[in-house]
């Protein structure tokens, strides 16, 4: 949503696409898990007095609605792309089926997965570690927002937060660092499969993760070993 407090801001929107087109030259498969708390979130909904389950499909609906979005200005700039989703819409999108994932993959088409899990009181980040699991991922990328990686504190409030650039899952556990839900480092784990934390508002920062630049931080196994 960029600068405004609702909704897509179409200068954002863009510069996400074009992060995916420049990653997309390097011959890597991309399968994209989408949120939607620039639209709706299940917590908000529960503030306003909801069923915290109804709150979390409004909430996953917003996942689909980016989604589509996405789909379509990866499109303009000629990136063939599927969206599936995990609640049923036939008429706009594929269900999700892990098997045909892997296909579009192989096939060099750009995977978005919208819906989370379509499980209410499950969070973005766990479905995205579930469809890592499932697809085979060998890495795990975790967007944020103006944080460059995991700290020992939070450094919006710390200016004497330390950046931590590796850390096992163990130790992103014992050390309760809250930077993602704790099922979402179990099912990782579980799988072997690392996750990098990073700023998604620097500038080409997937493209420099696959060439194996340093950028934020590492959880789990080192990249390639």
């Amino acid at each position: 949503m960029g600068s405004q407090n609702f909704g897509i801001d179409p200068v954002v929107i863009d510069r996400i696409a074009n992060e995916i087109v420049l990653a997309l030259k390097h011959k890597v498969q991309i399968a994209i898990v989408v949120g939607g708390g620039n639209i709706f979130r299940g917590v908000q909904g529960s503030s306003w007095g909801m069923d915290k389950a109804a709150a979390d499909y409004v909430g996953m609906l917003a996942t689909i609605m980016n989604s589509l979005i996405l789909q379509g200005v990866l499109n303009n700039k000629g990136i063939v792309t599927r969206v599936q989703t995990s609640i049923a819409m036939p008429s706009i999108a594929e269900p999700f089926i892990r098997l045909r994932s892997i296909r579009h993959l192989e096939k060099g088409r750009v995977l978005i997965l919208g819906g989370g899990t379509g499980n209410p009181h499950v969070t973005t980040d766990t479905a995205a570690a579930l469809r890592a699991a499932e697809i085979k991922a060998d890495v795990v990328l975790m967007a944020k927002n103006r944080i460059d990686g995991i700290y020992d504190s939070d450094p919006r409030t710390n200016e004497n937060a330390r950046k931590i650039h590796q850390i096992s899952f163990e130790g992103l556990i014992k050390q309760g660092l809250k930077v993602m839900d704790p099922s979402c480092v179990s099912l990782c784990q579980e799988n072997n499969i690392p996750i990098v934390v990073f700023d998604f508002d620097r500038s080409g920062s997937i493209e420099q993760i696959i060439l194996g630049d340093k950028i934020g931080t590492i959880v789990g196994a080192k990249l390639g070993g």
